[in-house]
């Protein structure tokens, strides 16, 4: 019997765009029993792009767990129901995006066996949704799963991870309030009664408070827009005017995104970073720091040099240094070398505490989010990190890490 789910989903902005978050909530549909909750701040977003996240991170904690299953979405956005079920057209580009990447997560779920619907709800029905969206908003992320076998290991704590510190009630409900109630507010789910979750006193750990890393890749220089290497050790050449311009759209960015937290800017020691991150570290108000363990991989002898220019002379060369961690360019540093620096680079942040914006380079941000999410050296080449984006990760004191978002460039539109 195909298993019946209900995504309850919601975004908010406080200003629109302003300061945003999003969360999402999965039900049984026949038990009422809640399996998951996903909740986290977005910076400065506007309230359509907050919906759409809700639902994006609703839909692939399904995936994740239960890929087969009949699901039901059930939002207060009349905007984004009506989209998703195609009855009306998408015209901004962002929502088009969104809107692809919801539909992807949807096709993973119809090509297992399920299916995805949309249902359009009143506020007050999804108010549970929308405290999560609310915890967002204040800064908070929330990420619980008691989904079957997972209710064991949230009782150890792992199936918790909350940066307002509080415990989590591994018994399914959060303290938002979000209990096993019937979706719709009632007290029976297709005519039985609703399962209340075991009782029994669990004690997860207090996570606490994680360290907040935002890694910024450094504006363009002249060697970016020619397509040319520039690594550790190289000609290391300056922002150019459109590097500097980016630079200062970014420090825009981070001063609504990180508001009057406790916040650390750590550069490379490369001049593009160490310019970039100077521009933030003004406009934020403090100190910069350099640590070259942040520095892009040392390619040697093809610094400077195109990859039409370095396939024409060692094809072979190039295909093993993306593909083979043990390989290094002529002079240069091997992909497990990078990967070692900038591990201990990353645990030297985590312990600042805080928000920890860092400049950095392109193949160093996917070394880190390879970290985070596991990825292989092959996969990590398919994480995007354009010229001055944000891409946002969370690591709490235990270890254990989450990806918030990646490769934004919402400021260096217009």
């Amino acid at each position: 019997m195909t298993r019946r789910l209900i995504v309850e989903a919601d975004g908010g902005s406080r200003g629109n765009p302003g300061v945003a978050g999003y969360g999402s909530l999965v039900r049984d549909a026949d038990t009422g029993a809640l399996l998951a909750e996903r909740a986290a701040p977005l910076g400065k977003e506007s309230n359509n792009v907050a919906e759409y996240t809700g639902l994006i991170e609703g839909l692939r904690a399904v995936v994740d767990h239960a890929p087969g299953a009949a699901v039901t979405v059930r939002m207060d956005s009349k905007l984004v129901v009506e989209q998703m079920s195609g009855r009306w057209k998408i015209k901004h580009e962002d929502m088009k995006r969104l809107a692809a990447e919801a539909q992807a997560l949807a096709a993973e779920i119809s090509s297992a066996g399920g299916a995805v619907t949309y249902e359009w709800i009143p506020r007050a029905k999804n108010k549970d949704a929308d405290k999560l969206s609310n915890d967002g908003m204040d800064g908070v992320t929330v990420r619980r799963d008691t989904w079957g076998d997972d209710v064991e290991r949230a009782s150890q704590g792992g199936g918790v991870q909350r940066t307002d510190g509080a415990g989590a009630d591994v018994d399914g409900a959060s303290s938002a309030g979000v209990g096993a109630g019937d979706p719709n507010g009632g007290g029976e789910v297709g005519g039985e009664a609703v399962v209340e979750p075991d009782e029994k006193p669990r004690g997860p750990a207090d996570l606490g408070r994680p360290t907040r890393i935002v890694l910024v890749r450094h504006g363009v220089t002249d060697f970016t827009t020619r397509g040319l290497l520039d690594g550790r050790g190289g000609a290391d050449p300056s922002l150019s005017a459109e590097g500097r311009d980016q630079a200062r759209r970014v420090a825009g960015a981070l001063d609504g995104l990180v508001g009057d937290s406790d916040v650390h800017v750590v550069t490379s020691s490369l001049a593009r970073g160490v310019e970039t991150g100077t521009l933030i570290a003004e406009r934020l108000g403090v100190t910069p720091r350099v640590d070259a363990d942040w520095d892009e991989q040392a390619f040697g002898e093809w610094d400077g040099l195109s990859f039409k220019e370095i396939r024409a002379k060692d094809a072979a060369g190039l295909s093993k240094l993306r593909h083979e961690p043990t390989h290094r360019a002529p002079g240069g540093e091997t992909r497990d070398e990078l990967d070692e620096r900038v591990a201990a680079a990353l645990g030297r942040a985590v312990e600042r505490g805080g928000v920890v914006i860092i400049v950095t380079h392109r193949i160093v941000i996917m070394s880190v989010l390879a970290k985070v999410l596991d990825l292989s050296m092959d996969g990590a080449w398919r994480v995007a990190a354009a010229p001055a984006s944000l891409t946002g990760i969370e690591v709490w004191r235990d270890g254990n890490a989450q990806v918030a978002f990646t490769n934004d460039t919402h400021h260096l539109r217009g």
